[in-house]
């Protein structure tokens, strides 16, 4: 007797072997392969069933066992017998061609993505080239000219390199981020809300010689001196893009908010938002730009301002303060302007009409605050005492004063700053009935989100864009990693697992796509209960409340 069995290794694959046995004794044939999921076992059993079934074999001999041959029945010969008529002989067997694998592929996580992109909206461009970059961006982040490859491991046929090329170009020239924009407002809307927007800059850097008129040397975050960039990212309370703006490498952080809240208001017909954004954005021209735009702000204030602000405070309370203390006040919106009495104990209380020298101010103390900023400021003192003594060769430090050639420990500036610290504070238009301060501070403590897609955008999305050269090109490239964001952060949303987390998860899933006697099929990828639990969540549009 000959059959198949399946025997479980010591590897955790699946042995596929065809046995037979003599005498009561159980001998293996022949070992036909070892599969490690479920595609593979299927197509190794079909072929063990094919070895089985080949009749040409009469019994499976292998050589092992001698067996008697098998008698075969002849017609008697032509014309003769009773019953004499043409011998018919019998038709050829078709021959069934071997099963094989055509091809594998990550199809599930390029089909589970394409979904998240039209549920945002996104199809409205209406260009498949331009989607495919985006899921190619996400998956991988690589060079226009390698994307084929990551596009054929998600199981799709990647259009020709000069076509991409035209792609980006339409991307351009046909206002594709606009559109995008659009969607991404009515995707928020729709499940959140833009009563509150985030605003932040970031610099893009190029290793290029020369500056044009787009690449230019200026203030680097990462302290390069190389041309570069700069970015300004708009995103709601949960970090999900709205409006993305490029420009000049040397324009000043400052001058960039103005007008990327400006289009995104005159784009969408806004007229009532809260624009949040941290001390880098705190100017007077920018403040008094957003409120003559009818817009509120809140905007981090810096901690030379305290003595100022909190001159009545200090005067009456000295600088003793308890943990989450809150104090309410004003701050001048120009130095010149003295509006805060320390004269009166009580802070008072801001409004536009009493009060059109000041804006809003709100400062906390947090006892973890101060404990680090001691533990600052502390190293600070050493490494100017360090200086000062000439022990150590560096430009000057803080807490130095240099004249005369001689340098002394600055001791009146080091006791001003750790009289405050542990302060933090926030300048706001809002007034208090409409937001108490511990909703100013909370509101502003949501940056943390757009730090968080800039930080996406430059690692899992790889934004800087090294090979464009033109402006059309780079802003292209922007509009692809625009899109790529917000497809990432949707994805974050709906899993509540970071990118990466997903990627690793579901990459590794292959679909094959086989031949069994001549019919093609592609076999799904067999899932555990987290990935199925990712692929529901992706499938599944939630909420942004």
């Amino acid at each position: 007797m000959v059959w198949v069995r399946r025997v479980r290794t010591a590897s955790g694959s699946t042995a596929v072997q065809i046995a037979e046995s003599v005498n009561g004794r159980r001998r293996i044939v022949r070992h036909v392969g070892s599969a490690r999921d479920e595609a593979d076992l299927g197509l190794l059993m079909e072929e063990a069933r094919r070895l089985l079934a080949d009749e040409r074999q009469g019994v499976l001999d292998l050589g092992i066992t001698p067996v008697a041959a098998k008698a075969v029945m002849v017609p008697p010969p032509e014309g003769s017998g009773l019953f004499a008529e043409p011998a018919v002989k019998p038709a050829a067997r078709a021959m069934v061609s071997r099963s094989r694998v055509l091809k594998t592929s990550s199809g599930l996580l390029y089909e589970a993505l394409a979904g998240v992109y039209t549920d945002l909206g996104f199809d409205v461009v209406a260009d498949e080239s331009f989607r495919d970059l985006v899921i190619a961006r996400v998956v991988e982040p690589t060079s226009l000219l390698d994307i084929d490859r990551v596009l054929a491991e998600l199981g799709q046929r990647a259009v020709s390199l000069s076509t991409r090329k035209r792609t980006l170009r339409r991307a351009h020239q046909g206002m594709y981020r606009d559109q995008i924009a659009a969607a991404c407002f009515e995707h928020v809307t729709t499940t959140g809300d833009v009563s509150l927007v985030l605003y932040d800059v970031t610099t893009l850097y190029f290793e290029v010689e020369k500056e044009d008129d787009l690449r230019k040397v200026g203030y680097s975050k990462e302290r390069r001196v190389d041309p570069q960039i700069v970015v300004g990212l708009l995103v709601d309370r949960r970090g999900f893009p709205l409006e993305i703006g490029c420009y000049e490498g040397n324009k000043a952080e400052t001058a960039t908010i103005v007008p990327i809240v400006k289009a995104f208001q005159a784009r969408h017909g806004l007229a009532d938002m809260v624009v949040v954004a941290d001390a880098g954005m705190l100017s007077g021209s920018n403040l008094k730009a957003l409120d003559e735009a009818n817009l509120r702000f809140i905007v981090g204030s810096r901690v030379t301002k305290a003595p100022k602000d909190l001159e009545s405070h200090f005067r009456w309370h000295g600088d003793a303060f308890t943990d989450g203390q809150l104090i309410d006040t004003l701050t001048p919106r120009t130095g010149h302007t003295v509006e805060n009495d320390p004269k009166i104990k009580a802070e008072p209380v801001w409004d536009r009409n009493q009060h059109p020298g000041s804006w809003r101010a709100v400062w906390a103390y947090s006892a973890k605050r101060a404990a680090r900023d001691r533990t600052t400021l502390t190293l600070q003192e050493n490494r100017a005492k360090a200086v000062v003594a000439g022990e150590k060769a560096a430009r000057t430090p803080r807490f130095v004063k240099s004249r005369n050639g001689s340098r002394t420990l600055d001791q009146a500036s080091l006791a001003r700053a750790r009289r405050l610290v542990g302060l933090k504070g926030y300048v706001t238009n809002i007034p208090a009935e409409l937001m108490a301060a511990h909703e100013i501070i909370a509101s502003y403590h949501d940056l943390w989100n757009v730090e968080q897609s800039f930080r996406m955008s430059k690692t899992d999305l790889r934004a800087r864009p090294m090979l464009a050269r033109t402006r059309d090109a780079i802003e292209a490239h922007l509009t692809i990693v625009f899109t790529a964001l917000a497809v990432s952060r949707e994805v974050q949303h709906r899993t509540g697992l970071s990118l990466r987390r997903v990627l690793r998860t579901l990459k590794p899933l292959r679909s094959a796509t086989v031949e069994i006697n001549g019919v093609i099929t592609t076999i799904p990828p067999a899932l555990n209960t987290d990935e199925a639990a990712i692929l529901e969540a992706l499938t599944r549009p939630t909420s942004r409340h």
